[in-house]
């Protein structure tokens, strides 16, 4: 896909994923590996209302070459690009179920969630806590370069998720399952619930290798 084209399906999924009320107001942001480097959504943006002329254009060390200035969360999309050599686009998301989750006190910071489906099972798996950093925290950019190696999605404590795709759209839809399957928990927490299986989720990984 020529990098027009990404231009345009950034801006097209990023809408789609505002309208849908998975972000809001400048919130979120969302990366895709070009050959040059990587293209960004801007700081201070609002995923509604982006234009494919102003993405933020990264090289390949983050240094930033053209269009508007980039987020402040770039390191976070930069640690999972060096440690996930299989990795085309990451996103970043502020979604309100995610952010829920990340705020429960008890969760397990191993596997934040348990396999509640088959889908959150084939496109998340083991989804690791982050501990908590304050925005723009390079520490924060430490603590998920050391878990990118083994997870390609992670939870920030208090903050949101990062889930990096082989593709934008392996991205954001593993990103939405994330979402969906975070409601869901919440849903079901304070109800007696039947998970999937150890075998069942090794069924699964048998099915549908990542």
């Amino acid at each position: 896909m020529t990098e027009t084209k990404l231009r345009d399906r950034i801006v097209t999924l990023a809408r789609s994923i505002y309208d849908r009320g998975l972000t809001f107001g400048s919130s979120g942001n969302i990366s895709v590996r070009v050959e040059d480097g990587w293209l960004m959504t801007p700081t201070g943006s609002s995923m509604g209302e982006l234009d494919p002329a102003r993405l933020s254009k990264l090289g390949p060390d983050g240094t930033h070459l053209s269009g508007d200035k980039p987020t402040k969360e770039t390191f976070l999309h930069a640690a999972m690009y060096e440690q996930r050599q299989d990795c085309e686009a990451v996103v970043h998301l502020h979604s309100t179920h995610s952010v829920a989750v990340s705020c429960l006190d008890g969760i397990d910071p191993a596997n934040v969630m348990p396999p509640i489906t088959a889908y959150y099972v084939m496109r998340i798996g083991t989804l690791p806590l982050v501990p908590y950093f304050a925005p723009g925290d390079l520490d924060l950019a430490k603590a998920v370069r050391e878990m990118a190696s083994d997870h390609h999605a992670v939870l920030l404590a208090n903050h949101g998720p990062v889930v990096a795709g082989k593709s934008l759209e392996d991205a954001v839809y593993a990103t939405e399952e994330l979402e969906e399957t975070a409601k869901l928990f919440l849903l079901l927490h304070q109800h007696k619930t039947r998970y999937l299986t150890p075998e069942q989720v090794a069924d699964l990984h048998r099915r549908f290798p990542s």
